[in-house]
């Protein structure tokens, strides 16, 4: 694709927040997804071009780190943990009746393009197991029934908002864009902690005025 003059105005802002350009490859690579869906092959070479490197250098960074796709996505992203934590409280339940509700494999996108699903090792969330993200937002304490409940809701296009974060849920692209760096204006919605999360800094601090 042909990047515009805007777009690629936003690419020599990113790059001018650092003292090397070369440290602007990951947000470079999330705003090329923001734009596209996925790191496309134009979107390395623009990148390659813009900080002077090889398109080598850029595929590399894009193929290491996995929010990074290479192909299209769903509108609305889901990824089930199941690692130790999660699969324990029903986590691989949930993926397999995910993948049977959506007719998908890991990494399948539905027909109509609005949810794709990912096996997840771990979202950084075991106080809220079993936990889902959608285009990296959290639902937590997820049976299998809410999980088909929420990607239906994606689908109507009504989507159902996360436990924790902003008040709606964003698209992929949209969160594609958050995720290089601009802003959204949703940063103080939400719960941004929840009890779980906060009750070994209460315990130390109780603890600590005995």
């Amino acid at each position: 694709m042909a990047y515009s003059k805007q777009e690629l105005s936003v690419m020599d802002t990113m790059i001018a927040r650092y003292p090397r350009p070369r440290s602007a490859i990951m947000p470079l690579l999330h705003y090329v997804q923001s734009l596209a869906g996925y790191v496309t092959n134009d979107g390395i070479e623009e990148i390659a071009l813009k900080l002077n490197i090889a398109t080598a250098e850029v595929s590399a960074v894009a193929t290491f780190y996995t929010q990074y796709k290479r192909k299209p996505m769903g509108e609305y992203h889901v990824g089930v943990c199941t690692n130790t934590l999660c699969a324990v409280m029903g986590g691989d339940e949930i993926l397999a009746g995910l993948k049977d509700h959506l007719g998908l494999e890991n990494d399948g996108v539905t027909a109509d393009g609005k949810i794709s699903i990912e096996h997840i090792e771990c979202n950084a969330a075991c106080d809220y197991a079993p936990v889902v993200m959608a285009n990296w937002e959290f639902y937590d304490n997820q049976t299998v029934q809410s999980a088909k409940d929420l990607v239906d809701s994606m689908r109507k296009g009504k989507p159902i908002a996360p436990t924790r974060g902003p008040d709606a849920l964003p698209t992929w692209k949209q969160n594609s864009a958050l995720l290089a760096g601009l802003n959204d204006g949703h940063a103080n919605e939400g719960v941004q902690a929840g009890e779980p999360s906060l009750l070994g800094l209460k315990l130390s601090k109780k603890g600590s005025k005995k």
